[in-house]
C-alpha cells in the first residue's frame, strides 16, 4: 500500500521540519554531503513514519541547484535544500502523493481500453526524479512500471546531477521483483533508488542484501501526545491520548489521523469479533459486509477494516501477555479484555492468518463481501 499519509508537512522548508529519527536523517545527510549516497536504499520503518516525506527531501538536497550545507556539531557537513530552485519547486509538487495518484488513475481512464491495459501510473515532477507507487486496483508494483525505471536509468540525468527513483511500497509481483533486482545488480553511476516499505521482509532476499537499509523507528507515545498538543489543539485530551497510541509512533499519521472513519472501521471490526466470541448475529453481520463493494472506494473501506481489525487483536495478545497498558484501543479496553480471556493464544493466531487470507484476496480482487463473510465463518470455526 502507498504511504500516502506520510507527509509531515504539506511542503517541508528544511530537514529541521521532519520530525523524529534525527540520527538516521542526519546520517543520510551526511553521505549526500560526501557524495557517498547508496546507490540502492531502503528506507523501512512504519506506515506515517515519513518514508516517503523523506525520500523527497533527500531527493531535493540531491538534486537542489544551490546546494546549501549546514555544520553539525563534530565539524561534518550536512546536506541540504533550498526549496525554491526549479529543481527543488518541481519535486516538492509531488508531495502529496495520494492527489498525484488520483491524477495519474484519472488520466489513465480518458484513454481507449486498449490503451488503459498497458498504461502503468506513475509520477514524474521532475525530468529525473520518477516516483513508482503501487499501480490499481491490485496495489502491486508491476513490470511496466518497473521497465519504465530500467529504461531511464539507462539514459544520463537531463537537469539534474543524478537520477532518482522512488518505490513508494514493497508489494511488488513476482516479474516486477526479478526485473528490479536486475538494475539493483548494477545501478549505473548517476543512479539512486530509493525503495519505501514498512517490512522489508515483503522483499526477495536478493534485494535486501543489494540496498542499504536506513530504518525510522516508532516516536514514543509521550512525544506523540506532546506534538498532537502543539499543532492539533482542537483535539480533545482523551482523543489525543487515543490517537497517541493508535499512531503506532508514527508522527504523520497521528498528525493526520481520522478519529472518525477509524471508529467506523472500528466498529464493524468488533463486530467481526463478537460475532466468532459471543452470541452470532448473522443478519447484522451480512448486512454490513453487503456494504464492502467493489470499487476504489470499496477497496479503501475494506483497507481501513482489515488495518482496524488487526490493532484489535495485537490489543487481544497484549492484554494475554500481562501487558494490558499498552493496549492502543485504550477507550474499549473492558471489552477487549472480555474477549482476551474467552479467547486462546491460538485462536489469535488463526485470526491473524485468516486476516493475512483477506488482505491476500484484495490483491487478486475477489468479491470483498464474500471475502469478508468466509473470514467471519473461519474466525468462528477456529475457537
Amino acid at each position: 500500500m502507498a504511504d500516502n499519509q506520510q507527509t509531515q508537512l504539506s511542503h517541508p522548508t528544511d530537514f529541521n521540519s521532519f520530525l523524529g529519527n534525527a540520527g538516521a536523517v542526519e546520517h543520510l545527510r551526511t553521505a549526500i554531503a560526501a557524495g557517498r549516497l547508496p546507490h540502492s536504499l531502503i528506507l523501512s520503518g512504519p506506515a506515517g513514519a515519513g518514508k516517503y516525506t523523506l525520500a523527497l527531501m533527500l531527493a531535493m538536497s540531491v538534486e537542489c541547484e544551490r546546494q546549501p550545507r549546514d555544520l553539525w556539531s563534530n565539524g561534518l557537513s550536512l546536506a541540504g535544500f533550498c526549496g525554491v530552485c526549479r529543481n527543488c519547486t518541481r519535486i516538492a509538487t509531488a508531495f502529496n502523493l495520494a492527489d498525484e495518484i488520483d491524477k495519474a488513475v484519472a488520466a489513465r481512464e480518458e484513454l481507449r481500453e486498449t490503451d488503459k491495459k498497458e498504461t502503468r501510473v506513475l509520477i514524474q515532477p521532475h525530468p529525473d526524479v520518477l516516483i513508482i507507487p503501487p499501480d490499481p486496483p491490485q496495489l502491486l508494483i508491476k513490470l511496466g512500471q518497473v521497465r519504465s525505471l530500467i529504461h531511464s536509468a539507462n539514459y544520463l540525468p537531463a537537469e539534474a546531477p543524478r537520477k532518482i527513483f522512488i518505490l513508494t511500497a514493497s508489494s511488488f509481483m513476482k516479474e516486477a521483483a526479478n526485473s528490479l533486482l536486475k538494475v539493483l545488480e548494477e545501478p549505473p553511476a548517476t543512479v539512486h533508488i530509493i525503495l519505501l516499505s514498512e517490512n522489508p521482509g515483503e522483499l526477495l532476499p536478493t534485494i535486501r542484501s543489494r540496498c542499504a537499509n536506513v530504518r525510522l523507528g516508532a516516536l514514543p507515545v509521550e512525544e506523540i501526545e506532546m506534538l498532537l498538543s502543539d499543532r492539533r489543539p482542537d483535539v480533545p485530551a482523551k482523543q489525543r491520548t487515543l490517537i497517541a497510541r493508535l499512531a503506532q509512533g508514527a508522527a504523520g499519521r497521528a498528525l493526520n489521523f481520522d478519529l472518525a472513519t477509524y471508529t467506523t472501521a472500528r466498529a464493524d471490526a468488533l463486530l467481526f469479533l463478537r460475532q466468532a466470541t459471543q452470541e452470532p448475529d448473522h443478519t447484522a453481520l451480512f448486512k454490513m459486509t453487503e456494504t464492502y463493494r467493489a470499487g476504489a472506494e470499496g477497496q479503501q473501506k475494506t483497507g481501513e477494516l482489515l488495518h482496524t481489525f488487526s490493532l484489535l487483536l495485537e490489543d487481544l495478545l497484549l492484554i494475554q501477555s500481562g501487558t494490558p497498558e499498552l493496549v492502543r484501543n485504550t477507550d474499549l479496553r473492558p471489552e477487549l479484555e472480555r474477549i482476551a480471556h474467552s479467547v486462546s493464544f491460538q485462536w489469535i493466531e488463526q485470526a491473524s492468518r485468516s486476516l493475512d487470507q483477506v488482505w491476500s484476496g484484495m490483491r487478486r480482487n475477489l468479491l470483498r463481501s464474500l471475502s469478508l463473510d468466509a473470514f467471519s465463518g473461519q474466525l468462528a470455526t477456529a475457537r
